[in-house]
């Protein structure tokens, strides 16, 4: 299979060509006129091409915007690998995660109707939430069972403090219910609606007493099922018309039209040989059942809110930059500033960090949120927030850069590319607001009196 690659980069030419039902696009800099480098982007874009050239992905598009201006949006390789079809900054990519925000959202703006309060019982909107379980001890091949000491709350649900779990990431006996039931993780082609599999789902016994500990989890999908009920449609078009036509995300949505499918990446895997190959669909990695074809074309009846959006780059972006400037975009207002930052806040600092969290990482209403560099060790600001997609895809916000990153790849399990786009980005930056502001450099005048002092101080300590 041929693997050579072919690269775009398109820094002030973001959306060109792209077709003439595109909104309106996001304005574009120079990245010199926002505090980046030019040359350092070159640094970016040729770690990007050495994934591909290594053959750990098929191709990656990834795009930096600073200031509310989109910098640098950069494809490399290629979109379907044994066709040759390049890699663009249109291509559709599964983001998997990266729809907990946008759900996560959808909330919130419910929350600022007043029609639901984060501190209610799920149960209050769907009843089979009610008397559940908790898994107790599980010895000897013996389960247990204790009762909730409470309800989930919807508070729980946005921060995975909920006490569920997700059937490919439990081995154990809340797993092993999810899969007997049926329980769908969102990842593959699934007959009913959201409704009855939530349903299931609240049968099934909790992994932990709700608020608790953090496990991640079905949550989010119970959000979908949550906002059906307070908000009075479909939960797809909710999002549709709530959240998507607003803000212009026109190519994000549950299933892919076959007028856009030329337009959607293959999903890649390790074939064993050093190489990747194309995912089978569907196709099992343990206890993960992925269906990265069917489950994505229509008629579709079941719509994940953990796991089931496909999107764009710029589509993202647009949602992202909206989270940047305070809940509004280009006039359209879908949070208050103040909701934003409630949602940005950790909301698990009494818990113990790690896990899939990282070090240094927290939980906020719908995104891991950077709290402690040094734990983390890597590039970065306390306060930046994001989330990433099983697919490999990744965003975050640095509200202290006025900074976006986002990567799109299409590579389970094992990419790598998220950590070192992270770095590559944040050393492309000439200036931060984490420094003083630069002092211009002194003048020859100022440097020979310098070097002269300097001279007189030594000769002085030397006698």
């Amino acid at each position: 299979m041929k693997r050579s690659t072919q690269t775009f980069v398109l820094v002030l030419l973001f959306g060109l060509g792209l077709g003439a039902q595109q909104p309106p696009l996001l304005p574009t800099a120079a990245p010199e006129s926002v505090g980046l480098s030019s040359e350092r982007l070159d640094r970016m874009h040729r770690g990007m091409q050495a994934f591909v050239e290594r053959h750990e992905a098929g191709g990656i598009v990834t795009l930096v915007a600073r200031e509310g201006k989109v910098a640098d949006v950069h494809a490399v390789g290629f979109q379907d690998v044994g066709s040759n079809r390049p890699m663009r900054p249109d291509t559709i990519f599964r983001i998997a995660s990266m729809s907990k925000p946008i759900t996560s959202v959808a909330v919130m703006m419910l929350y600022e109707e007043g029609k639901l309060q984060l501190t209610d019982p799920i149960s209050k909107y769907i009843p089979t939430f009610k008397n559940q379980r908790v898994v107790s001890t599980a010895e000897g091949g013996t389960v247990n069972f204790a009762p909730v000491r409470r309800d989930i709350t919807i508070r729980d649900l946005l921060t995975h403090r909920s006490g569920l779990s997700y059937g490919f990431l439990d081995s154990g006996p809340v797993g092993a219910a999810y899969r007997s039931s049926g329980v769908s993780d969102g990842l593959t082609a699934t007959p009913g609606s959201i409704a009855e599999n939530i349903d299931k789902l609240a049968a099934a016994p909790l992994l932990s007493q709700p608020g608790t500990e953090w496990h991640y989890s079905l949550s989010t999908d119970v959000l979908g099922r949550l906002i059906e009920v307070v908000g009075g449609m479909p939960f797809d078009v909710f999002l549709r018309e709530r959240i998507f036509k607003p803000l212009g995300m026109t190519d994000t949505s549950f299933e892919v039209p076959e007028a856009k499918w030329s337009r959607v990446a293959t999903v890649y895997t390790a074939d064993g040989a050093g190489g990747i190959r194309a995912m089978k669909d569907p196709e099992i990695f343990g206890n993960t059942v992925m269906s990265p074809v069917a489950y994505y074309k229509s008629p579709k009846h079941y719509f994940s809110g953990g796991a089931g959006l496909t999107s764009t780059i710029q589509d993202y972006a647009r949602f992202t930059q909206m989270l940047l400037n305070g809940g509004a975009l280009n006039g359209v207002r879908l949070l208050s500033p103040k909701t934003v930052e409630l949602m940005t806040t950790s909301h698990t600092a009494d818990l113990p960090s790690g896990g899939l969290l990282g070090a240094g990482g927290q939980f906020g209403l719908g995104f891991r949120i950077s709290t402690d560099l040094g734990a983390a060790q890597t590039l970065g600001s306390t306060g930046t927030y994001g989330w990433s997609g099983i697919y490999g895809t990744n965003f975050w916000v640095d509200p202290k850069e006025h900074l976006i990153g986002i990567m799109m790849v299409q590579r389970y399990p094992g990419s790598t590319v998220a950590a070192s786009f992270q770095t590559l980005v944040y050393q492309t930056l000439t200036r931060s607001d984490y420094m003083l502001t630069p002092q211009p450099a002194p003048s020859a005048r100022a440097r020979r009196s310098i070097a002269s002092t300097t001279g007189r101080s030594s000769s002085m300590l030397a006698r």
